[in-house]
């Protein structure tokens, strides 16, 4: 049957509706079927990255503080390596 046959049948109202009814049918198993499982997996994906970021954060405060740590250690022994060298030389 053609459009105009159904407009002239049952009206425009009628198969406007049917038409309409038919688009939210494909439209909801679309996101139903589609779009809903790759949002989830996505989701899962974003949480695991957002673990990875937090860890990777965690081990750059860990190396910074090693640093710093190191560079004290280092400037302490510098500072009784030179009060040894001018102890040496007053002598």
């Amino acid at each position: 049957m053609d459009i105009v046959e159904l407009v002239d049948k049952f009206g425009f109202t009628t198969v406007m509706v049917v038409g309409l009814g038919y688009f939210v049918y494909f439209v909801w198993q679309t996101i139903t079927n589609k779009i809903d499982p790759a949002v989830d997996d996505m989701k899962k994906t974003i949480i695991r990255l957002t673990d990875a970021l937090r860890l990777l954060d965690q081990d750059m405060i860990r190396l910074k503080e090693k640093v710093l740590t190191i560079e004290k250690l280092k400037d302490g022994e510098e500072k009784k390596a030179g009060r040894k060298g001018t102890a040496i030389r007053k002598k």
